[in-house]
């Protein structure tokens, strides 16, 4: 059996920042970092966009103010990143404030999602240099901790500590995990919304701020902003039974004027959270994938804003004619109508932000304007946590947005950094 005093599984950026951090406290120990993919996997491959000004990607449960701003000083002096600038912020934010919302000013940096290939590749490269092994398309698949050892598709491997950080795609797979070890863990919250992608000259404001969050009334935020050569792209999904289903995303690929294609996209989210009595929020969001799904002939739906203001279902002749005057960048969609779809206070409080949103920047809301459903967010998995390490057991402990500590690569980062200390504890 091969032994390593710490295992790491995932490659996202908690994995990373966990391993760079205890290479940093103990240079001795032997590490291993495992991941299913065949590539690197997490927030760095798509977009590449980095917030580093708290709240943003710090969910309140697990993060003061003090304490993320503490660890994201430490992500920026590794990363070292180039802050965008941005301009007329005041009056954005004085327009949202008469309606009830708000703006908030967050440092940000945006590699693209090429830049953040090349910045992968520096930085797994870097781990190997320092002595880190490195297994991709190894995939996990059970846990003994009373014996310290993981099994996977191809051997067992003993750990002495071991970090499980697979991010939002693998939300199921730490259930799983949470299970077999006797975790306790509650799964009641996801974001629930649609994708919308216009003509950047109907949302003029990201030249000012690339990514601007929108915070609305009924927990609605904006999410997720890309523009220049802009992309909606989709996300493959399988439920436990086998069912297929699509979210929708989008990425950006670095600044560069002879490749922009002119268009913005951004994500709307509405906040769900159960209550009593308590249901599964991955199975709630599964369930809405796959009737998407059956709806749009196994492909996610989209619909041109000037016919859901007529309550008008979209057709194909809808993406090519008269005020309807760009192609989607996403053309693998069915053109259809999402409110039979989502479920109607969810679409509610969505086209309420909407408005509000045109309001604030008039245009968004123009006949051209297409909104792709659904887009949903699953990283709502709350295990009990033993520490402020996030130890959810014996030498095991979890990071990043699949375990609920982080939303984004850096709080991703930040919480792999916090979660190392507890390892060197232990070790």
């Amino acid at each position: 059996m091969d032994r390593y005093d710490v295992v790491i599984v995932g490659t996202g950026p908690a994995g990373m920042g966990a391993a760079f951090s205890l290479l940093e406290k103990r240079k001795d120990i032997s590490i291993l970092m495992i991941d299913k993919a065949p590539v690197s996997t997490g927030g760095m491959r798509n977009d590449c966009k980095m917030n580093f000004t708290f709240p943003i990607g710090f969910p309140f449960e697990y993060w003061t103010e003090e304490s993320a701003d503490r660890y994201l000083e430490q992500v920026k002096a590794f990363l070292k990143p180039d802050i965008l600038p941005k301009s007329n912020i005041s009056t954005y934010q004085t327009r949202a404030e008469k309606l009830g919302c708000s703006l908030l000013e967050i440092q940000q940096t945006h590699l693209g999602t090429d830049g953040g290939l090349r910045l992968i590749q520096k930085l797994l490269t870097e781990l190997q240099e320092k002595g880190v092994d490195l297994s991709l398309r190894e995939e996990m698949l059970s846990i003994n901790n009373d014996q310290k050892f993981i099994t996977t598709d191809q051997r067992e491997i003993g750990y002495k500590t071991i970090l499980i950080a697979p991010g939002r795609h693998g939300f199921h797979f730490l259930q799983e995990m949470m299970q077999m070890l006797g975790v306790k863990y509650m799964d009641n919250i996801l974001d629930v919304g649609i994708r919308v992608e216009t003509r950047i000259e109907h949302y003029p404001i990201v030249r000012d701020y690339y990514d601007p969050k929108f915070y609305f009334p009924e927990k609605v935020r904006t999410f997720c902003t890309n523009s220049g050569n802009a992309h909606v792209v989709k996300e493959k999904y399988v439920t436990e039974r086998g069912d297929i289903w699509y979210s929708v995303n989008g990425h950006a690929y670095a600044a560069d004027e002879k490749r922009n294609n002119g268009l913005v996209n951004f994500a709307i989210l509405k906040t769900v959270r159960f209550t009593e009595p308590l249901a599964s929020g991955q199975e709630f969001a599964e369930h809405l994938g796959v009737m998407a799904a059956l709806m749009g002939g196994g492909k996610p739906l989209m619909q041109r804003v000037g016919d859901f203001r007529m309550g008008k279902r979209s057709k194909v002749a809808t993406f090519n004619d008269d005020l309807y005057d760009f192609e989607p960048s996403l053309k693998d969609c069915c053109p259809s109508d999402i409110s039979l779809a989502m479920p109607s206070k969810i679409l509610r409080y969505i086209w309420s932000g909407m408005k509000k949103l045109d309001t604030i920047i008039p245009g968004i809301l123009h006949p051209s304007t297409i909104m792709y459903y659904p887009e949903i967010k699953l990283y709502a998995n709350k295990p009990e946590y033993k520490d402020e390490h996030f130890q959810v057991t014996d030498s095991v402990y979890f990071a990043g947005d699949g375990a609920g500590t982080s939303r984004g690569i850096t709080g991703a980062w930040a919480s792999g950094i916090r979660a190392s200390e507890g390892m060197v504890e232990h070790l």
